[in-house]
């Protein structure tokens, strides 16, 4: 979204992150969402591991939303 970056992707040896700098702020029903930053949360997807790929694509696109209305409304 511009210079304003909604989230991010680290990977590391045992599993990658899926994070989100407003993550806190997003509705998770799925209770994917880790961390316990005031800000951003990750969601940790593991080799072997089934995720809940509907609520992770959701989450991406509420937090895609999320940083457009903010960029927008300033």
């Amino acid at each position: 979204m511009g210079d304003a970056p909604f989230g991010y992707v680290n990977v590391f040896t045992s599993h990658v992150n899926v994070g989100f700098f407003h993550g806190a702020a997003l509705p998770d029903p799925a209770r994917l969402l880790q961390g316990t930053g005031k800000f951003m949360r990750h969601v940790k997807l593991r080799p072997g591991t089934t995720t809940n790929a509907a609520a992770l694509s959701m989450l991406i696109d509420t937090a895609y939303s999320d940083i457009k209305a903010r960029v927008e409304n300033g």
